[in-house]
C-alpha cells in the first residue's frame, strides 16, 4: 500500500488544532478556478510515493515540535482513502490526533471506515448555489452536501472552510443561504473564512494553465467583515 504525495508541511498552523504535520496528497477531481495547488491535480505527477509507515516516520521526526497531530490535505485526500485509512490507523495506535481537509466529493464504505479513524474534518463547501459551484469547481455540489449529511449523522466534528472570492462567492444572497444551510448542523464547531489571494498565480503560469481569476482582487476587510457578520447572524462561530 503506497500513497501518491505532493509534499509535507511540518509547521501547519491553519489546518486543525495546534501545530500540525500536514500531508498534501497528489490528485484531485476538482478544477477550482482559484486553486492554490494546481500542481496537485494529476496523481501520476506525485513527488513522493510512500507507504503509510514511511509517512508516519516523517511525522515521528518532528513530533516533539508538532503537538497538534496530522492533517491530510491535497489535492483531494479521499481520492486515496485506503492509504489515508492505513496511515490513520497507525496514528490512532500512537495516540495522534487526525484530521482531513476535503471537498467531500467521495463517500463510500472505505471513506466511511476512514472517517471512523478521523477526529476532525475540515470541509470545503465552496458555494451553496449549485450552478455557481459547478462553474467554480467543474463538479457537482450534491456529493458534498451528501457528505455533510453523513458527517452529521455520525456526529463527526467539522470545521467548515469558505474561500471568499469577489464576484464568485461574495454575493449576499449566497452567503445568507450558505449560512442558513450549515447552521442547522450541530456538529459544525467553527467556520473559517479564507480570503482569496493571488499567491498561486505563478504556479498556474509555470504549468501553462489559463488562470481566469488573474484580474480579481483579494476581498477588502469590509467584505470579509460583511461575510463574517452574515455567518454569525445564524449562530455560527467564525
Amino acid at each position: 500500500m503506497k500513497g501518491y504525495i505532493h509534499s509535507y508541511e511540518t509547521f501547519g498552523t491553519k489546518d486543525g488544532p495546534g501545530i500540525r504535520f500536514v500531508v498534501f496528497m497528489q490528485g484531485c477531481p476538482l478544477r477550482c478556478l482559484y486553486c492554490h495547488n494546481p500542481d496537485t491535480w494529476k496523481k501520476e505527477e506525485a513527488k513522493f510515493i510512500k507507504t503509510p509507515e514511511e509517512v508516519f516516520q516523517e511525522f515521528d521526526k518532528v513530533k516533539n515540535f508538532v503537538r497538534g497531530g496530522i492533517t491530510v490535505s491535497g489535492g483531494e485526500p479521499l481520492l486515496q482513502a485506503e492509504f489515508v485509512l492505513e496511515l490513520f490507523k497507525i496514528c490512532k495506535e500512537n495516540g495522534v490526533h487526525t484530521a482531513i481537509d476535503t471537498s467531500g466529493v467521495y463517500l463510500n464504505d472505505k471513506v466511511k471506515e476512514l472517517l471512523s479513524y478521523t477526529d476532525l474534518v475540515l470541509l470545503d463547501i465552496k458555494q451553496i448555489d449549485a450552478d455557481k459551484y459547478k462553474e467554480l469547481t467543474r463538479v457537482s455540489l450534491e456529493p458534498t452536501l451528501k457528505f455533510m449529511d453523513y458527517l452529521s449523522s455520525v456526529n463527526k466534528a467539522v470545521w467548515l472552510r469558505y474561500v471568499l472570492v469577489p464576484d464568485y462567492t461574495d454575493d449576499e444572497k449566497d452567503l445568507t443561504e450558505w449560512a442558513k444551510y450549515v447552521s442547522r448542523f450541530n456538529n459544525v464547531e467553527r467556520v473559517d473564512i479564507l480570503p482569496f489571494h493571488q499567491m498561486a498565480i505563478h504556479k498556474w503560469e509555470k504549468l501553462d494553465k489559463d488562470y481566469k481569476l488573474k484580474d480579481i482582487l483579494p476581498p477588502t476587510q469590509e467584505q470579509i467583515e460583511k461575510a463574517s457578520a452574515i455567518f454569525k447572524s445564524f449562530g455560527l462561530k467564525v
